[in-house]
């Protein structure tokens, strides 16, 4: 069973973190204090425990990574999150993201396609602190219209299109963060749409980025 500590030595590299995340263009506090806050070591592998600070993504199996923190805050950043909002994540992954969510407390859904990842999230060492956190197993392109409508939605991994069905899951005037693929594929486009009352959106465009393909179905 893994021991997990969060020492003054964590908690001064997360301090450090932030002000690299400050340096490089985040403003967000409310981003910036939840990042602070989160034991990032906690959601990789103990042989990453020196190294879980440095702002850079990290593998966590199944081909996917935890991503960059820049990454996470840039995205947190543009979501523009409020406490209570109900937000659809597609991607859980190693939870990081998700958890900044549920920390900042937003009302977080969030789907995994990965089974073996999704298995993990039945020990996530935080289930009792984020009892607004929830976990499905499913695909990502579906959404969860039965939980649905949402405030904001994000996704954590390169989507070919704008999925259809995330924007019908969404509220008129709620947000999606979504890196979108460039024409040969060679990178993302990180875009905010806003969904207008006619079901129309309008969309803001970004920096670009580099994720693992978002994936139709369900594996494993």
């Amino acid at each position: 069973m893994r021991k997990y500590e969060d020492t003054y030595r964590h908690k001064g590299l997360r301090k450090k973190l932030v002000d690299v995340l400050r340096a490089k263009g985040i403003t967000d506090e409310n981003v910036l204090t939840a990042i602070n806050a989160l034991p990032r070591h906690y959601f990789l592998d103990s042989a990453f425990d020196e190294i879980a600070y440095e702002d850079r993504a990290f593998p966590i199996g199944d081909g996917q990574t935890i991503s960059q923190p820049y990454t996470v805050a840039y995205q947190t950043q543009l979501l523009q999150i409020k406490p209570f909002d109900k937000v659809l994540e597609i991607g859980t992954g190693s939870i990081y993201q998700a958890t900044v969510l549920a920390e900042m407390g937003a009302q977080v859904f969030t789907i995994e396609r990965q089974k073996n990842l999704y298995d993990k999230t039945k020990q996530f060492v935080f289930k009792s602190k984020y009892p607004n956190l929830k976990f499905f197993y499913g695909d990502g392109f579906e959404g969860l219209p039965t939980y649905g409508p949402f405030d904001k939605v994000i996704i954590t991994a390169a989507a070919p299109f704008i999925p259809p069905k995330l924007m019908e899951q969404m509220k008129p005037s709620g947000k999606m963060v979504i890196p979108v693929d460039d024409e040969a594929g060679n990178y993302q486009r990180m875009l905010r749409l806003t969904k207008n009352a006619d079901g129309s959106y309008t969309e803001e465009a970004f920096e670009n980025f580099s994720f693992v393909p978002m994936l139709t179905g369900k594996n494993g």
